[in-house]
């Protein structure tokens, strides 16, 4: 469309209309969506799963966090490195096409080996989502918009999440299907959405090609190094891995949980309160998080990593006060407020990511940022939670048990306000020092 006007980034930016942006923002996000979407579904299903495959609870924790974790980290790395260089599009489509594959044939799975490989392979395909997804946002829209634009395709998080327990509630109501139906009427939409983002969204113009020429770019090794200097992108990476260590594993052990401890519950409108919950108070906190850390982030670039921390300091007690209280809709209640906080810092953390890495390697710097959070928060949460469970089991029967291993999550949330609060003594000079490289 712009062949002729690649030498300023201002005519492509005014070439790509608003609502075209908004567009590709919107199906990028639902991209997402589905991302979680099939990363969750192993966490709402688990319980009929370990029913009926007869599972123990650290069988569960590698099924929803190592198995899925460990590739799906390290294929990010040479994924991102082909995001930086061809059709991110492209790869984003194959990818959506592979991980929903993937969670279908979970379905189709008759031991606890076939589920694990299936996993396996969905973590492999969920790892060409999202570092050219924000490569792409990061071409489409400014830097004074980029952690509103990345709080909103985080909201992906919160919608898949909540897609994932209502399309659970709907086949499970009434007893009449089994888990296995889930997982393939999950996966295989996935497919069609692949479809639409290949034949409707066009690979944009990548903003370095305003930078400078070839002969004086950087190599891509040099601005790695860079990248790997910035105490503030270390600090926003394991800010969100510490916090998300907790928030993985809350939502992979929640329903288990209560399912254990609250015996006859309805297990249809336990599911149902948990989308609504998703898809309301955890998204709004995503959203608040990006809008409030852009707004306050003009005055005081502290706000990026301040906002987070004192999200945390509110919430994190309600985590405490919910799986000590005998009522469920109170606990439930509690676990909102808990999941509106932690929404917080996804945005903000997400636009660290890109502002402050060098041009040419954005996409690998968001792979990178995946890499440190998911080794730590979706390998470590779900698996060590299952891990201490099941090892607590024989002393003190399986709901306590669970209910333990949930309680020691206040150790890696306190670790995240703890980095964040450091971090921000580090954000301003770093965002310097990236503007004098030309954001």
């Amino acid at each position: 469309m712009a062949h002729s006007q690649v030498q300023t980034a201002p005519v492509e930016k005014a070439d790509t209309s608003r609502a075209y942006r908004n567009y590709v923002l919107v199906i990028l996000t639902l991209v997402y969506a589905f991302n979680f979407i099939d990363r969750q579904i192993i966490g709402i299903l688990s319980p009929f799963i370990k029913a009926d495959l007869g599972l123990d609870d650290a069988q569960l924790g590698l099924l929803k966090g190592v198995y899925f974790a460990i590739l799906y980290t390290v294929v990010g790395i040479p994924i991102a490195w082909l995001a930086d260089r061809y059709s991110r599009v492209n790869i984003i489509a194959i990818s959506l096409t592979l991980w929903s594959g993937f969670t279908a044939a979970s379905g189709l799975a008759m031991n606890y080996t076939q589920l694990a490989l299936a996993r396996i392979g969905v973590g492999i395909g969920e790892a060409g989502g999202s570092p050219p997804s924000h490569s792409i946002i990061s071409d489409l829209f400014p830097k004074e918009k980029r952690a509103g634009a990345l709080a909103v395709y985080s909201l992906g998080i919160p919608f898949g999440v909540m897609l994932a327990f209502f399309a659970s509630a709907f086949f499970l109501q009434g007893g009449s299907a089994d888990w296995r139906t889930v997982m393939i009427s999950v996966g295989l939409p996935g497919v069609l959405l692949a479809l639409l983002l290949k034949f409707t969204v066009k690979e944009p113009k990548r903003t370095e090609s305003v930078q400078t020429e070839d002969a004086e770019k950087p190599s891509v090794s040099a601005s790695l190094k860079t990248l790997l200097k910035i105490p503030t992108w270390w600090g926003m990476a394991l800010g969100i891995s510490f916090g998300s260590f907790g928030n993985y594993a809350i939502s992979t052990w929640i329903i288990d949980y209560y399912v254990r401890a609250f015996a006859g519950l309805d297990i249809t409108q336990l599911l149902i309160a948990f989308g609504i919950i998703n898809g309301s108070a955890y998204a709004l906190g995503v959203w608040l998080g990006g809008y409030i850390a852009d707004r306050w982030g003009k005055q005081n670039k502290k706000a990026y990593a301040l906002l987070p921390a004192i999200a945390l300091i509110i919430g994190v007690p309600a985590l405490y006060f919910s799986l000590q209280v005998n009522d469920l809709w109170l606990s439930v209640g509690l676990m909102t407020f808990l999941l509106f906080t932690s929404g917080s810092y996804l945005g903000p953390s997400f636009a660290m990511a890109q502002t402050l890495a060098p041009i040419n390697v954005r996409a690998m710097s968001t792979a990178l940022f995946f890499f440190v959070l998911n080794i730590i928060a979706l390998g470590g949460g779900p698996t060590i939670t299952g891990i201490i469970s099941q090892a607590l089991v024989p002393s003190l029967g399986e709901v306590e048990a669970l209910r333990q291993s949930l309680l020691y999550l206040i150790v890696p949330y306190a670790l995240s306000i703890i980095v964040f609060l450091w971090t921000s003594t580090k954000i301003v000079k770093d965002w310097e020092m990236a503007e004098s490289r030309g954001l």
